[in-house]
């Protein structure tokens, strides 16, 4: 090692130039296609339950009140930020971000909550559109995740605890 190499070293490492951004002072905008956290608008969520149906890492979170509402709860948690939720989303209401920095010391910082108001439709009484054949399978009633302790439970019922499954009916006898 000679000086002389030294030098020239140092001579090609000033001609190269900055190869390295100010981050975080100055940041480079993302791609256009890149997908960051999930954004739910609450005016255009159904709440068909989708993307909880959907979700690989299951952190959307649904449950049932009762018939009129219904709670959508995103964790935030182990999302990979995949774009399922809003690729089956048919009323467009789950956006990809363009947010990546999501650091934090608090986990609820990334949690989203949604209070739903489920009415029927007035021409034909539905929420939604039929079922195909595999999610009747899936899903039946009233779906009820575990939300105070932050589960995914593959659990439902076609009635609510508590409620008559029927209305008894009184039944007239002639003579």
């Amino acid at each position: 090692m000679s000086i002389l190499s030294k030098l020239k070293e140092t001579a090609i490492c000033l001609n190269a130039g900055r190869v390295t951004m100010p981050y975080p002072f100055e940041s480079k905008p993302v791609p256009e296609r890149f997908r960051g956290r999930p954004i739910w608008d609450h005016v255009k969520c159904i709440g068909c339950a989708g993307c909880a149906n959907n979700c690989p890492s299951r952190e959307i979170l649904i449950n049932d009140i009762c018939q009129e509402i219904r709670i959508l709860h995103y964790l935030g948690r182990r999302c990979t930020y995949c774009g399922r939720c809003a690729d089956v989303c048919p009323e467009d209401a789950i956006t990809m971000s363009h947010e990546f920095e999501n650091g934090t010391n608090k986990i609820t910082d990334l949690q989203q909550r949604l209070e739903l108001f489920m009415s029927t439709c007035q021409r034909c009484g539905r929420c939604f559109k039929g079922q195909s054949p595999l999610e009747a399978l899936k899903m039946k009633g009233y779906r009820a995740d575990d939300l105070a302790n932050d589960r995914w439970v593959f659990k439902s019922t076609a009635y609510l605890p508590g409620q008559p499954i029927l209305e008894d009916l009184t039944i007239e006898l002639e003579g």
